[in-house]
């Protein structure tokens, strides 16, 4: 899994515009929770869908980009948390034992 970090609050616009020619994933890690590290375990292992690209955003350390994805694509903020980009919206998410590549490639058909 290559994951590309989220630490800088203009890298939202950047992905809101990247989505309109390829998905964009945020995965949204609270690096003290041992459920959040399962789901990014999941991730890790799976076998990645074809033209997405993935974001690690760690939550603890950038509360307030966290705070500013839920207000930006208009979801409740949730740990662990993965949504996926699609032509400048977020079109899916899901938090906690939801997690995993399976749903997240249904989500993408």
């Amino acid at each position: 899994m290559h994951w590309n970090p989220l630490n800088k609050l203009e890298q939202l616009e950047e992905i809101r515009q990247a989505s309109f020619t390829r998905p964009q994933v945020i995965f949204k890690h609270s690096t003290r929770c041992a459920i959040s590290s399962m789901a990014k375990n999941r991730l890790d292992k799976a076998i990645l869908p074809e033209g997405v690209e993935f974001h690690y955003l760690d939550l603890i350390q950038y509360r307030s980009i966290s705070n500013e994805i839920a207000k930006s694509f208009g979801v409740d903020h949730e740990s662990p948390q993965v949504l996926l980009i699609k032509e400048g919206t977020c079109i899916f998410d899901t938090s906690h034992s939801g997690i995993s590549m399976t749903v997240l490639e249904e989500a993408l058909h």
